[in-house]
C-alpha cells in the first residue's frame, strides 16, 4: 500500500493511503530519535504499534521505511 508523506513541525510523519496507519519520526528532548508506527483497529490487518528510540536521523528515517515497507505486527 502506498504512503503519503505529510509535513509537520517538529519530524516528518507519514499516512498509509488507506488513513489506517501512520508512521511518525521525531526528535526528543533528550536529542535522540523516535520512530513509531500506529495501526488503527479499523484496518484490515487490525490494530498494531510500535514505538523506538534510536541515536540519529538517518537510522530513524531508515527504520520508519522498513515499518512502511514491511507492516509491521504488534510490538509491545
Amino acid at each position: 500500500m502506498e504512503w503519503h508523506d505529510q509535513s509537520v513541525e517538529n519530524g516528518r510523519r507519514w499516512e498509509r493511503e488507506d488513513g489506517n496507519a501512520v508512521v511518525w519520526v521525531r526528535e526528543t528532548a533528550t536529542s535522540d530519535w523516535a520512530v513509531t508506527y500506529d495501526r488503527l483497529r479499523q484496518a484490515p490487518e487490525g490494530s498494531a504499534y510500535r514505538h523506538r528510540t534510536v541515536e540519529s536521523e538517518e537510522d530513524a528515517l531508515s527504520l520508519a521505511a522498513e515499518w512502511r515497507g514491511g507492516e509491521p505486527v504488534a510490538e509491545h
